[in-house]
């Protein structure tokens, strides 16, 4: 006869504890694996700072252990939405649609939903009330509680980074911008020109750079106070941002004077662009004691051998050259 059947039939407390033991051990076993999945988790995600990355690395992981065709998240406070997804064409625009609707949803969707094919599970974050929202989504089969609970268990450690990254990238954002035109600084200028210049060198394409200077702005904060001025840049800033291209990088240097870098741009292309930038601000219609308010502007064609700071100088005289001419002139070189 069997051992273990004697045992039973001898002692049934201990085959109860016997019983007891085994689940116990098969409870520590599982837990064992979830921690060596959280925590190769944790190694992937350590170093990652931006939302898109952060998101496909969760995703490569947990596919793994949980198929599914889509991930989303979204954060109101943000106004950041991502989305990873593995399917193409139709289906992928359809999965986007349905997870757009459901982030947009935010804390009114329901966990589980069955939309057509497609079968979603949402997660809210537990960190506050205006923190972010994830959404899976799978292709014909419904997310089993075990998953879900595994899902939930992911999102609360993906969270806090997320959390962390997006908060980053806004004082990233911020210290890069001008905090009064919310235009690129001085030092997005500094990060950027030098690969915009070798860019243009490489491929020898023509790279030009136009100095402005407002005409009569003193007289806006001599007469009507720094308050009234600081609005009055805004306003520029504004209209001169309207006239350039995606490509071109519009920045403010300090006081009334911005710098425009028009890439794959000659003089001639330069001249027409300058020439509707002097009729944006003309157009805003703004008066001061001295007279109405104008740009004088400086171009200077990079010519490929010339140092940074040559050019600089370049465009600077230039622009001395423009103001020298009279008010919203435009000079070359």
């Amino acid at each position: 006869m069997n051992a273990a059947v004697v045992t039973s039939q001898q002692d049934p407390t201990l085959t109860k504890t016997v019983d007891t033991l085994l689940s116990e051990l098969e409870h520590y076993r599982k837990q064992s694996e979830a921690l060596q999945k959280v925590n190769i988790l944790h190694q992937r995600l350590s170093g990652v700072l931006d939302l898109p990355t952060m998101l496909e690395t969760y995703s490569i992981w947990m596919m793994e252990h949980i198929h599914h065709d889509l991930i989303g998240y979204y954060n109101p406070s943000h106004e950041k939405m991502h989305m990873y997804c593995s399917s193409h064409g139709p289906e992928r625009r359809h999965a986007v649609k349905i997870t757009e609707h459901l982030l947009r949803q935010s804390a009114h969707a329901p966990k589980m939903q069955h939309v057509e094919d497609l079968f979603t599970f949402t997660w809210h974050s537990q960190l506050e009330a205006t923190s972010g929202t994830f959404v899976m989504i799978r292709k014909g089969v419904a997310f089993t509680q075990s998953e879900t609970a595994f899902l939930e268990q992911t999102f609360a450690i993906v969270d806090a980074p997320i959390k962390r990254a997006l908060e980053f990238e806004e004082v990233f954002y911020q210290a890069r911008r001008d905090t009064l035109t919310n235009l690129p600084n001085r030092f997005v200028f500094e990060e950027r020109i030098d690969a915009i210049m070798e860019q243009a060198k490489r491929y020898k394409h023509p790279l030009t750079l136009a100095a402005l200077d407002l005409d009569h702005f003193k007289a806006v904060n001599d007469t009507m106070g720094h308050l009234e001025g600081d609005k009055v840049l805004q306003q520029v800033a504004a209209a001169l941002n309207q006239e350039i291209r995606g490509s071109d990088l519009l920045v403010r240097m300090g006081g009334d004077e911005f710098l425009v870098v028009l890439p794959d741009t000659n003089l001639r292309e330069a001249e027409y662009l300058a020439t509707r930038l002097c009729s944006a601000v003309k157009a805003l219609n703004i008066s001061t004691s001295a007279g109405m308010l104008g740009v004088s502007i400086g171009l200077s064609t990079w010519d490929g051998e010339m140092s940074k700071e040559q050019w600089f100088e370049a465009a600077d005289d230039i622009l001395y050259q423009a103001k020298a001419k009279g008010k919203a002139k435009i000079a070359v070189n």
